[in-house]
């Protein structure tokens, strides 16, 4: 496995990004297509009420996990800043403190979803046709946070050592066995949208493992050991100093996006069943954005622990150029090819063509929504995680928010809702660009002054 790990801080630097970003995207883009496979085996084969009812709750699943991978982002960046000064009691510290503090925080998210549910589903403004099928997706899927937390926490180890593969190899062969499981209960069994969930729930149980035994059986300095399990309150700090604003961070988008959910929601069963199915794609363009924006954290966390100004500067351009590429070609690719993509999740021409419209004012405009993440990732890598977060609560959360009660309220149409997500976007790189140009001026000019 040490074979995996890839040097952040010596050599080339637009290959080793690459080698880095390929598997993480794949990773996510990969469990996305698992996820769509719930939606398009109870699309295919239990009807659209059904497929409604497994989208209706996706808004505040997405603010979980979102949250949860932020959080865990903080480990990544602690990890990535003990490498790149070779401090190995740090690294060990931290390595325990995340898993242990997953343990903690998945039984916890657990206990409140299960808790909150019926409400959740009340204030998405889920039909009452659908409701009962929602509430009972989103109950198995909260049971299985643990497994979630565990996972996103282990991914963050790997990758501080650069090690994207591991997690892409564990969660595809989870991801397989996700796929089987939802027709062997859908099909074989008769069961619904409950079939769909708790083979997620299966899945994510043997992801989580696996990653688990693997860190366990690494000979490496990042390892687990566990005899020699400890709980340090100073990673546990520093970790929630920086994944904490990160996961808020991400939660708002989906916070914002809970709302939108709703007034989605309020639009009708076609609606509601044409914005999944888009969701499940035009997500691939932003798991695209967000592997350079946790490359940007990675490689910039190493080599500023290592106090390396100029490769600092190499890794920014370079990121940035690569990253905008990419999501130019993958944003395209959707809006070409979304009529036919769209198909493979439901016959239905009304709900093809409204699902059309999502993805171009989505995916369409996901290149603006990368200059935010990546400068996002920027600044998390020198470990400045709080300024981020607050301009996105702004930026994203708060125009969306104004959005749907006024502009929606009075033009209730698909059209207008769709346009607060590149609205938003252009608020929050603004505000992101002014931030990153002040941040290097002010507060690391002492750090980039070190290589003139």
């Amino acid at each position: 496995m040490a074979s995996k790990q890839i040097d952040l801080l010596h050599g080339t630097i637009g290959d080793k990004l690459l080698a880095f970003v390929v598997p993480l995207a794949a990773t996510s883009i990969l469990q996305q297509l698992f996820n769509a496979a719930d939606v398009a085996v109870v699309g295919q084969f239990c009807g659209t009420e059904a497929m409604a009812a497994v989208g209706g709750t996706s808004a505040f699943i997405g603010l979980m996990v979102s949250f949860v991978t932020g959080i865990s982002l903080g480990a990544n960046v602690v990890l990535a800043n003990f490498i790149g000064s070779d401090n190995r009691e740090g690294i060990r510290k931290t390595v325990n403190t995340a898993i242990i503090m997953s343990l903690v925080l998945g039984l916890l998210f657990a206990g409140l979803g299960e808790c909150i549910a019926v409400q959740v589903t009340h204030a998405l403004g889920v039909p009452e046709e659908i409701f009962d099928g929602a509430l009972l997706y989103l109950k198995i899927y909260m049971a299985g946070m643990p497994f979630i937390v565990l996972y996103n926490f282990e991914a963050s180890i790997f990758r501080s050592i650069g090690d994207t593969r591991t997690p892409l190899i564990m969660l595809t062969i989870s991801g397989f066995i996700n796929v089987i499981m939802n027709l062997v209960f859908v099909l074989g069994m008769g069961m619904d949208v409950d079939g769909v969930a708790t083979a997620t729930v299966l899945s994510n149980l043997i992801s989580s493992i696996a990653l688990l035994v693997v860190l366990i059986k690494r000979r490496s300095v990042v390892r687990l050991e566990l005899r020699h399990m400890t709980f340090s309150s100073r990673a546990f700090i520093r970790i929630i100093e920086i994944g904490l604003p990160a996961g808020l961070q991400a939660a708002m988008f989906t916070f914002a996006n809970v709302i939108i959910q709703s007034a989605i929601n309020s639009l009708g069963s076609d609606v509601m069943a044409a914005s999944s199915a888009a969701f499940n794609l035009e997500i691939l363009d932003f798991y695209v954005v967000s592997a350079y924006s946790q490359a940007m954290t990675t490689f910039i966390g190493q080599n500023y622990g290592a106090g390396s100004p100029e490769r600092c500067r190499r890794i920014f351009r370079i990121c940035m150029l690569q990253a905008f590429s990419a999501t130019i070609l993958v944003s395209a690719l959707l809006c070409i090819f979304g009529g036919p993509l769209l198909s493979l999740f439901t016959d239905s021409e009304e709900v093809i063509s409204i699902g059309i419209i999502r993805l171009y004012f989505i995916a369409g405009f996901e290149v603006v929504n990368a200059v935010t993440e990546l400068l996002s990732g920027w600044l998390r890598g020198f470990g400045i995680s709080l300024m981020p977060a607050v301009l996105c609560f702004f930026g994203i959360c708060v125009v969306r928010i104004i959005w749907v009660y006024t502009l929606f309220r009075a033009h209730p149409t698909f059209e207008v809702i769709m346009a607060c997500y590149p609205g938003s976007w252009a608020c929050a790189s603004v505000l992101l660009i002014v931030a990153a140009v002040w941040t290097r001026r002010k507060t690391l000019a002492g750090f980039f002054a070190e290589s003139n």
